[in-house]
């Protein structure tokens, strides 16, 4: 069960992956490697993918450089849990994705990205198998180099943009106003919680959750 209150679904509930016992997950948290990065919006999906490896007792991330990304992986439950953070940059966050995803004989169906949204308001967290990039870069990269886009997405909402004539690409490399990096760890709780959600209960429903009140 998730660590705060459910929204009700509001997808089709039946757009699901389901995972199985003794499966081989993948998790990617999408952001841009580099200090001066940290703390941006573009790159809340490192600092959950952080939080969950920390929780799940992961251990720490080493570098695999031929598969373009920093790596933890261990047993969660009856999966094996492979998580990675893309060494690549944002925009060619696909290349280290499809290069794990060949050499451990990952299927789409088992991937989950992790990632910030423009187009959902902060204080929200959607989940969702599929759809349409929404202008994310990381996103565009990632299906190409799948040449798919069935697989799960963990959507953290950081609109609107304010000022709204700010450009988006500018908006995504600032850090979170002050009042929202005091309200980041209910956010990043959540999410662990919805991805121990995803390992353990064998799949991912479309919902989306408020963590503020």
């Amino acid at each position: 069960m998730a660590w705060l209150q459910k929204r009700p679904q509001v997808s089709n509930p039946v757009n699901y992956v389901t995972v199985g016992l003794n499966k081989t997950l993948l998790i990617v948290g999408l952001g841009n490697i580099g200090s001066e990065y940290d703390g941006t919006r573009h790159n809340i999906g490192f600092a959950c993918v952080d939080d969950f490896v920390k929780a799940c007792d992961l251990g720490s991330w080493t570098n695999k450089k031929d598969l373009k990304c920093q790596m933890a992986d261990g047993r969660v439950g009856e999966c094996r849990v492979i998580i990675i953070k893309p060494t690549t940059l944002m925009n060619l966050s696909g290349e280290a994705v499809q290069a794990v995803a060949h050499f451990y004989k990952i299927p789409t169906a088992n991937i989950l990205v992790v990632h910030d949204e423009l187009d959902v308001e902060f204080g929200q967290i959607r989940s969702r198998v599929g759809g349409s990039s929404a202008g994310h870069n990381g996103i565009k990269s990632v299906t190409k180099s799948l040449g798919d886009e069935n697989y799960g997405r963990l959507r953290i909402g950081i609109g609107p943009k304010k000022p709204k004539q700010i450009d988006s690409a500018d908006f995504v490399l600032q850090a979170f106003s002050k009042t929202q990096q005091k309200q980041l760890a209910p956010l990043i709780k959540e999410s662990t919680a919805m991805l121990s959600e995803f390992v353990y209960g064998g799949q991912l429903n479309a919902e989306t959750r408020s963590f503020l009140f």
